[in-house]
């Protein structure tokens, strides 16, 4: 990949602090200020944050708004092949001098001070919104949410909490409580929020943290329902019912995440049209997501690939269903996963619907669980596993036994980045 500007620039930011993650608004606070506060001239904000379907809810909000005819900026991390992945500025990828000059201003800005890389980027991020008229902006959480560097808008138009489950336990608590309260914290006072599908344990901690602000909640089970009949989407709420075709994201688990896009998109007075475009445009790679083209298609032409950047236990029962309702064609599983991750967790329940593992360290991540060690964890729970040198020494010891295999890679978003760059 061509090194450009905007690469050098990230490279110099990457050396600001010490830590990846150091979880305060302080740092971001003071840069913001520096820049004269871009974060109170942005369009109105839908804010979201949840532990799964952050990024999927969020591009179908995104498709039903523009589908209104809409201008939306679009703001998720982390980025899979580019980093401009991460900016989508009035509905398009910001430009590379766009994105260099805001980078740049904010490293000035800085000046040298103590900062994340995901602090001063998103800094840049805002400061590209706050700059280029649009009708919406949307923010996708980074981690957790009460001390994210997106949680800086004091008086969103919206906020939207998708499912909350363990993970991330070393930064947001070690109980469905603590994580909840974490992801509660975008929740502004008088602010309308989104709740997706919540266990006991975190419903009752949003719900208190929205009835002391004065909050008004649109809760899934409550306020708003949503289902498959007959094979289609099923919405309702307070406004009637929606028939829809199912969303063009694959898994019954993009059904919730569908019905709380669409619980958005009903309270900023959507159309049956533009709730249809939600389910049915949308784009979010690598989730559970076909490969095409590329070198790993072009070396096993009969089998098929599929990729998905899950990584924590919901993600591997979301992905579990997503196989086990599928054709009869046994699937088998390329994995690779970061040491920080509950790997006996993600790997329980696709133990159930894999024929067998090929175990690889992620290619360029200091944080990769070595492939030994998770193909003796995948051994732990059921599965048959094997070690690879690479993602392509895998795919070729699959088809040589299978040529027509199916064949998942999955595990970690940093994983799916590494394969979209070279077969996106």
């Amino acid at each position: 990949m061509t090194t450009t500007s905007s690469d050098v620039i990230l490279e110099r930011m990457m050396a600001l602090h010490p830590k990846i993650i150091d979880l305060t608004l302080d740092r971001m606070t003071h840069l913001l200020n520096a820049m004269g506060n871009p974060e109170n001239d942005m369009p109105p904000v839908i804010h979201v944050a949840g532990t799964n379907g952050k990024g999927s809810t969020q591009a179908m909000i995104r498709a039903g708004l523009e589908a209104m005819g809409k201008s939306v900026h679009a703001y998720t991390s982390p980025h899979l092949a580019r980093f401009h992945e991460r900016i989508r500025l009035a509905g398009t990828l910001i430009a590379e001098d766009a994105l260099t000059a805001v980078l740049d201003e904010c490293y000035a800005a800085n000046d040298g001070g103590n900062i994340t890389y995901f602090e001063i980027t998103t800094a840049a991020a805002l400061l590209a919104f706050a700059r280029t008229p649009a009708d919406y902006t949307l923010l996708e959480v980074g981690l957790g949410g009460r001390l994210d560097a997106t949680n800086v808008v004091d008086r969103p138009l919206m906020t939207v909490i998708t499912p909350v489950s363990i993970d991330h336990q070393q930064y947001l608590g070690d109980t469905l409580g603590a994580i909840a309260g974490e992801k509660a914290g975008i929740i502004k006072r008088g602010v309308p929020c989104v709740v997706g599908p919540q266990e006991e344990d975190g419903l009752e901690v949003i719900e208190a943290r929205a009835n002391a602000l004065g909050a008004p909640l649109l809760v899934y089970g409550q306020h708003w329902h949503v289902g498959v009949e007959a094979g289609r989407l099923v919405y309702q709420d307070e406004s009637g019912l929606l028939d829809l075709p199912l969303p063009n994201l694959p898994g019954g688990h993009q059904v919730m995440n569908a019905g709380a896009a669409l619980a958005v998109l009903r309270h900023l007075g959507a159309d049956e049209a533009a709730c249809e475009a939600a389910v049915t445009k949308a784009e979010w790679p690598a989730r559970m997501q076909r490969l095409k083209h590329g070198p790993l298609v072009d070396a096993a032409p009969a089998a098929e690939l599929w990729l998905d950047g899950g990584h924590n236990p919901a993600a591997g029962i979301a992905i579990a269903d997503v196989l086990a309702s599928g054709a009869a064609r046994p699937t088998h599983l390329i994995c690779g996963m970061l040491n920080t991750k509950d790997i006996a967790g993600y790997l329980r329940p696709l133990a159930a619907v894999a024929r067998s593992l090929h175990a690889v360290s992620i290619p360029g991540e200091t944080s990769t669980l070595p492939a030994e060690k998770t193909a003796a964890v995948a051994r732990e729970v059921g599965l048959e596993a094997f070690e690879a040198s690479s993602v392509q020494d895998a795919l070729e010891q699959i088809i040589a036994a299978d040529p027509q295999a199916k064949v998942l890679i999955c595990g970690s978003l940093y994983l799916a980045g590494s394969i979209l760059r070279e077969n996106g």
